[in-house]
């Protein structure tokens, strides 16, 4: 089996704490602002080291994503996009023109991450009203008037939330941009098992993983469909275990204990299943918040979304991938603080591992770049 490596772009900014933590510590190192210039370099060296794609999220704190990604294609060459976004704020036949417009200009290099929103009242900035059920609903006829649209023949739909009449593109996508969806809710699991390609979570525990997708695989197979699956998690990778954990350590030393609490509080109110899940992670972890071997809880304390990393060892964290792909896990979508700089701790310290191990296909890493070393060197909330 042949997983595909994807990164992330920092587009709300980046530095050397969990994103959120450096405007609270007088300490903290400079942040490095979301410039056209750094994550440009980011894409570059993610290229270079044979990531097939880079998630780029949306929200509130961040640049837009459809923006900040096609101002990057003349940047890089084969490196794919994940683009969120949130369909409630576009109309999907616009949103299947951009995504056909963006296939065109990029040679095929377009991914969407379609995000349907889990917080009330960053839904309410942009004039979203819907509650929690009624928002999957909408995604369910957002997708298929999107797909409506790039189908190539005039498509009519009369739903709830949308009624068109010829929706069309000029020219339809080829290839088709990949679906990613997530929600750990019933409703969003029924609206990814019959209408997403990849069903992508947060991650949990193995087991805890293997019953979400598990549950949202039956699902599909009820619709007559397969996904692939992925799951989002930050990575700190080291030539040592003792290493890792010390960076581990260091980074959860810089989080201001009252700042998490304001943030733990926040995030309990949230409408989000898979926010619950991951705070719900930290209660149950021991000292140093790892929640399984290998699983640490400690981006949890003050950011929403991901909030686990894997930490370990080059080999450890092969390990814990090989273990997720064994559950079926497709798509592993990385990150880590600083994102330039862990990109490399993973990219020549695990990229070569996983080969070894037949886990990455060789030719598919040749041709987005490869990394060859063995050994390694040297206020925002936005869920992703």
């Amino acid at each position: 089996m042949s997983v595909h490596l994807h990164w992330y772009l920092p587009t709300s900014g980046d530095g050397r704490e969990v994103i959120g933590a450096q405007a609270h510590l007088g300490a903290a190192s400079s942040p490095r602002p979301a410039s056209l210039d750094y994550l440009a370099l980011v894409a570059r060296a993610v290229e270079q080291l044979g990531f097939e794609a880079v998630l780029t999220p949306t929200g509130t704190h961040c640049n837009d994503a459809w923006l900040t990604t096609a101002a990057l294609l003349r940047e890089t060459s084969r490196l794919k996009f994940l683009v969120a976004f949130r369909p409630g704020s576009i109309s999907p036949t616009l949103a299947a023109q951009q995504a056909a417009a963006y296939q065109e200009l990029s040679d095929g290099r377009l991914l969407l991450n379609i995000v349907t929103g889990g917080d009330a009242e960053e839904q309410h900035r942009f004039g979203d009203w819907l509650d929690h059920d009624r928002r999957y609903d909408r995604t369910a006829e957002f997708l298929t008037v999107l797909r409506g649209a790039w189908s190539g023949t005039p498509f009519d739909y009369t739903g709830e939330h949308y009624r068109v009449q010829g929706a069309t593109v000029h020219n339809p996508p080829s290839p088709v941009p990949g679906v990613f969806f997530g929600g750990a809710s019933p409703a969003g699991r029924e609206v990814a098992a019959e209408h997403a390609d990849t069903y992508l979570t947060w991650t949990e525990p193995p087991a805890k993983t293997a019953e979400l997708l598990d549950d949202v695989r039956a699902r599909a197979a009820r619709h007559g469909r397969t996904l692939s699956y992925g799951i989002r998690v930050h990575v700190i990778s080291r030539d040592t275990t003792e290493e890792a954990w010390a960076e581990a350590a260091k980074l959860q030393s810089r989080i201001d204990p009252k700042f998490s609490a304001f943030v733990q509080e926040k995030l309990a109110s949230v409408e989000s299943e898979g926010q619950r899940r991951q705070t719900a992670q930290i209660a149950g972890a021991n000292e140093r918040l790892e929640v399984y071997p290998g699983l640490w809880a400690g981006y949890g304390l003050i950011r929403p979304g991901a909030g686990t990393a894997l930490v370990g060892s080059h080999a450890e964290v092969a390990d814990l991938l090989a273990e997720y792909a064994a559950l079926g896990v497709d798509h592993f979508v990385l990150s880590g603080q600083p994102h330039l700089e862990e990109a490399y701790w993973f990219g020549e310290g695990v990229i070569p591992l996983l080969r070894k191990r037949g886990l990455l296909d060789d030719d598919a890493v040749s041709s987005r770049g490869s990394a060859s070393r063995s050994q390694g060197g040297s206020p925002v909330l936005t869920p992703s």
